[in-house]
């Protein structure tokens, strides 16, 4: 039985820590490599960074959710 809970246990800081590293690339790495590379002229640099920020938080909470779920496996 434990290792049947520990088996979805990783199985969910898995899809957290994957859903992590996405908030990441889409919220920080493709905006950043947009105004680097496209320069948009209707795009402010406050709102981009404005929006790394809040996508940064969310990949850290997630992160970190991840983290704590692991912390529920059984011996």
């Amino acid at each position: 039985m434990n290792m049947i809970h520990n088996a979805r246990i990783t199985l969910l800081a898995t899809l957290l820590n994957t859903m992590a590293g996405s908030s990441f690339t889409v919220g920080i790495a493709a905006p950043i490599a947009a105004a680097f590379f496209y320069n948009p002229a209707g795009a402010r640099l406050t709102n981009v960074a404005g929006g790394v920020v809040i996508w940064l938080i969310i990949a850290i909470m997630l992160h970190v959710l991840a983290q704590r779920v692991l912390g529920e496996l059984r011996q």
